[in-house]
């Protein structure tokens, strides 16, 4: 084992602190990567908080995990030391269930192991995650960067990136299609540039008027206050798709009948408390309300391809890690545009 300096959460009501933990000598199949930098994703807050239950202290929270290959097993042929990667939400799954054959670990039967605040796979450990100098995986679930984007806009692509990429890729959204984002936030500035790239006509609902010029330099043809009665009936029957990325308590109802018929309201928001649906906006336009977490480790590459494709990246502000209890505060505050990413050599 190798002691690793890192940041952790010691319960749910104190401010994250540095802490030492140890990580795996690298097995046959492991890559061990030294940290460069670390997005901070408003599920680290919720873990480190216990706000969702469950937390198991002490808490490493990060799952945007960019760095570069400082050591390999014998086994691995993806990487050699020097590559820069990156690591997501999940290091782990069963390998051999249908949705794992399928490309689609992140679904695993059996259960995935996410980088942190979960069981591994061998049902003992508890997985810690990023706000830490190194860690290990297996190396089929660490992913390559490419080369031509700036690697601290990188990381948020790791979760951010993939959860608005995967869903917009599995329902079909393409060019021509309207498409609505909920909420600009971290996920909902990914999902209007990424539908944008599309060659969708991304539309912003939003409570905040003031978030008007943001959308549209992020790509966004239209923006629309949904505090605004007569604007949100004008907007009936008016979406393919609508992708709702906030995780905050609000009215599934309301955004449902600005649906087409057969229109798909697509969740990647995570709120607290469950929300009441009613069924007449779905009978009556035979529309689905449906949900997606992240992508497995092939889908993930690809929008990574891509992003590098087409030069995308999330927009951050970077911080050093003793400003991590800050960055939670203002994140809930919604005072980030649009992702906190640590600089994991103040650590």
């Amino acid at each position: 084992m190798n002691p690793v300096k890192a940041y952790a959460a010691q319960s749910a009501d104190k401010p994250l602190a540095p802490f030492n933990i140890e990580r795996r000598e690298p097995g046959a199949d492991d890559v061990e990567i030294k940290i460069l930098y670390c997005g901070v994703c408003h599920s680290d807050i919720h873990t480190a908080r216990n706000e969702w239950g469950g937390t198991i202290y002490p808490a490493v929270p990060g799952h945007e995990i960019v760095g570069k290959v400082t050591r390999l097993g014998q086994n691995v042929t993806k990487f050699k030391v020097g590559d820069t990667v990156g690591v997501g939400c999940f290091v782990d799954s069963c390998m051999h269930c249908a949705n794992c054959k399928d490309d689609l670990e992140q679904y695993c039967i059996n259960g995935h192991t996410q980088t942190y605040n979960s069981l591994s796979q061998d049902k003992k450990t508890i997985t810690l995650g990023g706000y830490s100098s190194h860690i290990v995986v297996t190396q089929h679930f660490v992913l390559s960067i490419p080369d031509n984007l700036p690697l601290e806009k990188v990381a948020p692509l790791l979760c951010a990136g993939i959860t608005t990429y995967s869903p917009l890729r599995h329902w079909g959204v393409k060019a021509g299609d309207k498409l609505a984002v909920v909420g600009l936030g971290g996920l909902g500035h990914m999902a209007v540039k990424l539908g944008a790239s599309m060659g969708a006509e991304v539309t912003m609902l939003s409570r905040s008027k003031n978030k008007e010029k943001d959308a549209t330099e992020l790509g966004a043809h239209h923006f629309k206050l949904t505090t605004d009665k007569d604007t949100m009936a004008e907007l009936a029957n008016s979406f393919d798709f609508i992708i709702d990325t906030v995780s905050a308590q609000h009215d599934y109802n309301e955004y449902l009948n600005l649906l087409k018929t057969n229109g798909t309201m697509i969740l990647v928001g995570a709120p607290p408390e469950a929300i009441p649906v009613s069924a007449f906006p779905l009978i009556m336009g035979r529309r689905s309300l449906v949900g997606s977490l992240v992508g497995g480790v092939k889908e993930t590459q690809e929008m990574l391809d891509y992003c590098g494709e087409h030069n995308i990246t999330s927009d951050v502000e970077v911080i050093s890690i003793d400003q991590i209890n800050e960055a939670f505060d203002r994140t809930v505050a919604g005072d980030v545009h649009y992702r906190f990413v640590i600089d994991m050599a103040t650590l």
